[in-house]
Parts: C-alpha cells; structure tokens; sequence
C-alpha cells in the first residue's frame, strides 16, 4: 500500500507540470488499484499488505495512512481532472477521515496502528500521522463543510506544538508514547526527514489562505 501511495503523489506532482497523456492512465491506473484492491469499502481502513494475487496479508489498521491516503487520493483525482473520479474520491476522503477518528486520543494526538486479531493497540503517538492528520481533517472539512472535522484539524495542531515540536534545536521529535515522553528515536534519520511535517505545513498553510 505505502509503495502504492507513494508513487501516485509523485506521479501527481508531475503531472500537474507535463499533463502528459500516458502519465494520466497511469495515475487513473493507480486510482483503480486503491479503490478496487487496497481500500477495505466495509470499514474504510486500507489494507496494507498483500501477496501476488492481492490476497490482504494480515487485518493491521495504520491510522495515519489512512488519513494520508484520504487527501493524496483525492488530490490525484482533481489532478487529471475527471468528475466522476473527483466525486468518488471526495466520497472516500471523508468516509476514511471518520474511520480515522478511531485512533484520536482525548488530547488530539493520532495513535500509531492497531492490530485487530490481537485487539492490540501501539501507544505512540509518531510525528507523521500527526502531520498527516493536521492536513487530513482539513481536507474533509473542506469536502464534506463539517467543521467537526476542521476542529480536529485543529486539535492535531495542538498536540503537535504541545509534544511534538522541539523549541529548542528545531525540528519535530520522533514521537512521544502513551504517557506523553519522547521517544528516544532519531531527530532525522534514515525514516524521517522533513517530509511528512514540511509538506503538512505548506499544504495546511495553502488550504486555509485559499
């Protein structure tokens, strides 16, 4: 799924500077892939694992990919410009941003997964589902015009500068666990760059300007 996911946002990204004809069918391709394959349409989850014949390998829920994937997917949609996909991917955003609602603690913050089978929760709270979610619920607000989910939005941002932000050197921290303490896991690293939080804030930024 987040292969999947990630090469679409690249292919979007270049298609809005060279709308070519080839480019579009792949993103259409891809748009197909997530709706007929990767989305579960009974609980708005994606699935995130498969074999080769896209059999779901393992019931894991990833709460920030979902929020993730409800904006990217339909900021691929608007991208090539087809109605019918734009309605149906408006559809999806804001039934994946309530599924998402799921992992919301009561301070704003998103946890990170939940394995179902076992009934498992991950306590934590990392730095990319937040940004994630902050652009997320945005985005659906702006879709469905329920201000719940801009206060959640909102909410994301709170816990974000209360946890998340390092006033001092810069930055965001990893993450913190269940008890609100930082994780002792790399500033910037192999898996977190400013990717996730720098886009979240320059797409935030565009969102609530326009």
């Amino acid at each position: 799924m987040n292969t999947h996911l990630h090469v679409l946002e690249a292919y979007t990204t270049l298609y809005t500077i060279w709308p070519d004809a080839g480019l579009k069918t792949h993103i259409t391709d891809l748009l197909k892939v997530f709706y007929d394959k990767i989305l579960d349409h009974q609980t708005n989850h994606l699935r995130l694992f498969f074999d080769e014949v896209w059999n779901a390998k393992g019931a894991a829920v990833s709460y920030g990919h979902d929020i993730e994937a409800s904006w990217l997917l339909l900021e691929a949609a608007e991208a090539i410009g087809e109605p019918q996909q734009i309605e149906r991917f408006k559809t999806v955003a804001v039934n994946m941003a309530a599924a998402t609602l799921e992992g919301i603690d009561k301070d704003g913050g998103l946890w990170y997964e939940y394995e179902p089978e076992h009934d498992k929760l991950i306590a934590e709270k990392h730095w990319w589902p937040q940004a994630e979610a902050l652009v997320g619920f945005v985005n659906a607000w702006q879709v469905s015009g329920d201000e719940s989910y801009l206060q959640h939005a909102m909410n994301s941002w709170s816990f974000i500068e209360q946890h998340l932000l390092n006033k001092a050197h810069g930055e965001w921290f990893w993450g913190v666990k269940d008890d609100c303490s930082v994780m002792d896991e790399d500033k910037v690293g192999l898996w977190k760059c400013p990717y996730h939080n720098g886009r979240a804030c320059l797409e935030g930024m565009r969102r609530l300007e326009s």
